[in-house]
C-alpha cells in the first residue's frame, strides 16, 4: 500500500449518515457499515442529488468520533454537490469535510471489499510514528472513483487526519 501525506482543502458532501463503533461492525450481526452501503447503492441515492459535482465518485467518511477507532463515530455516505440550496435536506444530510493534512493510503489493486478491510486492518495496527503525523480523529475517508468501478480489480484512496503539524 503506498502512503503520502496531503495537504486538502475543506469540502461539502450530501449524502446519508448512521452512527456505529468498531465493535459491533466486527460482528455480522450488529454491524451496520455493509448494510448502509447497501442501501445507499441500491436505492441509487447518488442520482438523487442536484448539481452532481463528482458523479460516480462516492465518499465513505468516518466522522464525528467519540474519542478514536474504539468509540462510536458517524459513517457517512455521499458525494460532492453543489450549490447546497437546490439539495433535498429533508432526504439527505450535509456533511462538511474540514480541510486539514491527511495522510493517503492508496490500495493496491484487488477484490472488494477485501481491499478495503486489510489496509484498515493495516492503518490499525499502525504505530503513533509509523503516520505522518499524530491521527487527529475529526474525518477519515475513503474515495471509490473510476478506479473501483470493478470490483475485482478495485483500487481505494483512504484518507486518514493527522493533526497540523505547522
Amino acid at each position: 500500500m503506498k502512503t503520502e501525506k496531503v495537504i486538502l482543502d475543506g469540502f461539502i458532501l450530501i449524502g446519508t449518515a448512521i452512527r456505529t463503533n468498531n465493535k459491533d461492525e466486527m460482528n455480522s450481526e450488529t454491524a451496520k457499515i455493509e448494510k448502509h452501503f447497501h442501501s445507499y447503492f441500491s436505492d441509487k441515492l447518488e442520482g438523487k442529488f442536484k448539481d452532481h459535482c463528482e458523479p460516480c465518485v462516492t465518499y465513505s467518511v468516518y466522522t464525528e468520533f467519540e474519542s478514536d477507532e474504539n468509540g462510536e463515530y458517524t459513517h457517512f455516505i455521499g458525494g460532492v454537490a453543489k450549490p447546497l440550496d437546490n439539495q433535498d435536506l429533508s432526504t439527505f444530510k450535509k456533511l462538511i469535510v474540514p480541510a486539514s493534512q491527511y495522510q493517503k493510503f492508496i490500495t493496491d489493486s484487488g477484490q472488494m471489499p477485501n481491499i478495503v478491510i486489510e489496509a484498515w486492518q493495516n492503518i490499525w495496527q499502525m504505530k503513533v510514528q509509523d503516520f505522518l503525523g499524530k491521527r487527529a480523529y475529526v474525518a477519515d475517508f475513503e474515495v471509490y472513483d473510476h478506479r473501483a468501478s470493478d470490483p475485482n480489480n478495485a483500487i481505494v484512496d483512504i484518507y486518514i487526519g493527522i493533526e497540523n503539524t505547522n
